[in-house]
């Protein structure tokens, strides 16, 4: 057995790390139970369109729905937005503006809002940025920032090459014509730590929501339906012409806000997709990579991923994973797309579903960008 001694700081940061202490028995590995089989073996989904006992589809919708909400543990109070405009930036074919309002009764955040030159109304697309581990920035992932901070724009254009190709998503939309919208999660950007970034702290603060009857990845969500709703508002978006999309994390919030949110039109989701048998694995080495980030309590006990994004048919959605993404394994993607298509052709509907598999990793570039330009096109 191999011994070690931890060193405290004044804020209980772990100073000197040294080797793990091991018993020679164990009853987890790779992070997961070692009888993680066992336990996927026990996951029937339920409540699934064809598991359920509700046959019409539209009841089995508004009874999922329900269901995940339930999970989702208690929502945050809705609050008046009371949105003011703090900034505003010319760019061409659009202005930018950052805006702050209330998105629920506890939290006035900041968001950037892309209105394309012309007579509007105009398409709207709310853009959900994702997780990378990279808690520092959030919209300015989807939505070039504002000038004022080189911390935050260098920061925001590093990332911009790092998975989407050099080019801001949003700002790519907005000189295409689409009023475009994007705030960050809780956690992320102006809504991260009095403390600092600290990956690691996610975790421990999901659990303490946990404590209060509360779920940090549902607060996500929550807000993404709230922001969604205030977006239909503006005078410059077409109520009825509103999508969302987004990769990685921002994929799982964008199948997520178009299964809850009835305002979502067509949604895009890239880079995450995958049925949990595949997801966890001892076996095959694999597991969850977010945390808590995307982690409902009890739900996998009712649906798993597709079951749950198949809650916005029929209306028009569009998948892309990649075949390099190590993240979601092929066959796990391949069999949620399977399930999900089972949905929307029960509905008539297979037409307004598109799932796509490209040769790509774990990453949202320029040629992504422009297919979801081209699915907003057909459909909003």
């Amino acid at each position: 057995m191999i011994g070690w001694s931890i060193v405290f700081g004044g804020d209980n940061e772990l100073l000197a790390k040294k080797p793990l202490q091991k018993r020679g028995e164990y009853e987890f590995t790779f992070d997961m139970p070692k009888y993680v089989e066992d336990l996927k073996k026990e996951l029937t989904y339920p409540m699934a369109w064809g598991n359920s006992d509700e046959k019409d589809f539209e009841s089995w919708r508004m009874m999922a729905r329900e269901k995940v909400l339930e999970c989702m543990m208690t929502p945050p109070k809705r609050a008046s937005a009371e949105v003011e405009i703090v900034a505003t930036e010319r760019r061409e074919g659009y202005e930018a503006r950052k805006i702050r309002f209330n998105v629920n009764a506890y939290s006035r955040i900041t968001a950037y809002l892309l209105v394309p030159d012309g007579d509007g109304p105009h398409p709207a697309v709310n853009l959900l940025h994702d997780h990378g581990g990279h808690l520092f920035i959030g919209k300015e992932k989807m939505i070039r920032p504002f000038g004022e901070d080189s911390v935050v724009v260098a920061d925001a254009d590093e990332w911009a090459d790092r998975l989407y190709g050099g080019q801001y998503f949003g700002d790519f939309l907005a000189r295409n014509g689409y009023v475009v919208f994007s705030a960050d999660a809780p956690m992320w950007g102006d809504r991260g730590r009095e403390e600092g970034v600290d990956r690691s702290k996610y975790d421990i603060i999901a659990g303490n929501m946990m404590m209060l009857g509360r779920s940090l990845s549902a607060f996500m969500t929550y807000d993404d339906i709230a922001c969604t709703d205030l977006l239909a508002t503006f005078p410059e978006v077409d109520s009825e012409r509103i999508g969302c999309a987004g990769c990685s994390m921002g994929g799982y919030r964008s199948w997520m806000l178009s299964a809850l949110s009835d305002r979502i039109k067509a949604g895009a989701s890239v880079s995450w997709m995958v049925t949990t048998d595949v997801q966890m694995s001892v076996k095959d080495r694999k597991r969850e990579y977010g945390g808590f980030a995307n982690c409902i309590p009890g739900l996998r006990q009712y649906l798993d991923y597709p079951h749950i994004a198949s809650i916005a048919c029929p209306r028009a959605m569009l998948f892309i994973n990649g075949r390099q993404d190590h993240l979601f394994p092929i066959d796990g993607v391949e069999d949620a797309y399977s399930e999900m298509h089972k949905v929307w052709d029960s509905q008539n509907a297979g037409h307004r579903l598109t799932t796509e598999l490209w040769d790509i990793p774990h990453s949202c570039g320029k040629a992504v960008q422009s297919r979801l330009l081209e699915f907003f096109n057909s459909n909003l």
